[in-house]
């Protein structure tokens, strides 16, 4: 086993990090779990604490214009409180629950170009050194799945996913950034639409599903954006037809902004059962549309939103990207030291 190890704040001689994340994609609100090994440097030290924490590359919007950048969006204490011999090894089990709205890095073992990780924080004697950074694979939960799927049966083919900084109007967004997915839109309504944007917000109780549609415009009016916002519960995974669910949303999204006129509207759901309309003047915060640009079409198939064109090399790019990402930002750390 390969220690990284740590030259910042602890200094050259301190111990080394290395933690090693369970194999396999894990869900939203899902367990993480996977052990911190530890080896003792060139004397023992106290460890006061071992922390995780859950990093994501997110863009962000500004005057000076668009910029990307790692952000923090959980931390938690797994371990500390020990002394730490010279050259000792020991390694500490941990298991934690990722937020609910943490966003889906792949889809049918397919990357979507989201960048997550896992970064460790030692602290021994007041000095805190992040030293190990490590990817983190999110598949979406069943009720996301069934929706995405339903998605490319209906014709509609992947573009680009994203993180955005900021927050949707109307939402029980929690994050500081939400996940924003794009779609080519289906034949039938490749006349209304030049793209479907997404965002899954997760909860313990189920979904909110938000909708926006960029919508052509013509030689007597200027093209739109239409919100509409369903919600959705964990337990109707198996008991909805989501072909004529989805298809029934995309519908309305695009009937409901003709109809209102200029004002966004958010399509509210009972908890988790009926529908009830409400107009909102606001938009998303800090909103844009860019992406990291996989820039290939989502085969609809059998398989539904697939990546199957997004395959081969394609893949591998995305991949490469991601670990490339990773280590930049490890060696920036570096270098600071």
């Amino acid at each position: 086993m390969v220690f990284k190890r740590l030259l910042g704040a602890i200094g050259v001689g301190g111990p080394s990090v290395d933690t090693v994340l369970a194999g396999g994609a894990v869900l939203p609100g899902g367990t993480l779990s996977g052990q911190v090994h530890l080896e003792g440097g060139s004397s023992a030290v106290e460890i006061e604490h071992i922390t995780l924490e859950l990093v994501a590359r997110v863009e962000a919007e500004h005057e000076e214009g668009e910029s990307e950048g790692l952000v923090v969006f959980e931390r938690f204490t797994v371990g500390g409180g020990f002394r730490l011999a010279e050259e000792e090894r020991r390694s500490v089990p941990f298991s934690v629950t990722l937020p609910w709205e943490t966003p889906v890095s792949e889809l049918y073992g397919q990357p979507l170009g989201i960048v997550l990780g896992v970064r460790t924080e030692l602290a021994v004697a007041g000095a805190k050194d992040k030293g190990d950074l490590d990817a983190l694979a999110v598949r979406p939960l069943p009720v996301q799945e069934a929706i995405l799927e339903a998605l490319g049966q209906l014709g509609f083919g992947f573009k680009s996913a994203d993180l955005e900084y900021g927050r949707i109007g109307g939402t029980g967004q929690l994050l500081p950034f939400y996940q924003e997915i794009e779609l080519t839109p289906s034949a039938q309504y490749v006349h209304a639409v030049n793209e479907i944007e997404l965002t899954l917000l997760a909860s313990p109780v189920g979904l909110e599903v938000v909708l926006e549609a960029d919508k052509r415009g013509s030689l007597f009016s200027s093209g739109h954006d239409a919100l509409t916002r369903f919600t959705v519960g964990h337990h109707e995974v198996a008991t909805r037809d989501w072909n004529t669910q989805v298809d029934g949303w995309i519908r309305e999204l695009i009937d409901h902004r003709a109809s209102y006129g200029t004002h966004d509207t958010y399509v509210h759901g009972d908890p988790y059962g009926g529908t009830h309309h409400e107009h909102h003047h606001d938009h998303h915060d800090s909103h844009h549309r860019s992406g990291p640009g996989i820039g290939t079409a989502v085969a609809a198939g059998a398989a539904g939103l697939a990546v199957g064109v997004v395959g081969g090399m394609v893949a591998a790019e995305v991949v490469d990207e991601v670990g490339d990402f990773f280590e930049d930002d490890e060696d920036e750390g570096d270098d600071e030291g």
